[in-house]
């Protein structure tokens, strides 16, 4: 077992290592989806990239990036995941509907 913390909402959420982050945020609900994501979302199929959030702590408990997120994120910080494409297998803090950034160069 570990621990998912979204930071925005001050949730704790216990997970078994290996669980969807996207599922564990709505089994607990935690909104990940900005107003557009809400509308238009894919339902965790990994196509419409809306479910995106940002990594504050733990990076390296979570499952490596698919090449659809490599593709879909090349433009943002190196932080930023799809909850619906990544695993957690270790503690891990995130932050949802993270302001929008262009990635640094």
């Amino acid at each position: 077992m570990t621990t998912i913390t979204f930071a925005k909402e001050n949730q704790e959420v216990i997970a078994a290592q290996g669980s969807n982050l996207r599922e564990k945020a709505l089994q607990n609900r935690v909104d990940i989806y900005t107003l557009g994501g809400k509308l238009r979302n894919c339902g965790g199929y990994g196509q419409c990239a809306t479910c995106i959030v940002e990594v504050a702590e733990g990076m390296e408990n979570l499952s490596p990036k698919t090449d659809f997120e490599q593709r879909r994120l090349k433009r943002k910080p190196d932080n930023y995941r799809l909850a619906c494409q990544t695993m957690v297998n270790g503690p891990v803090t995130i932050i949802t509907k993270p302001k929008p950034a262009k990635k640094k160069k």
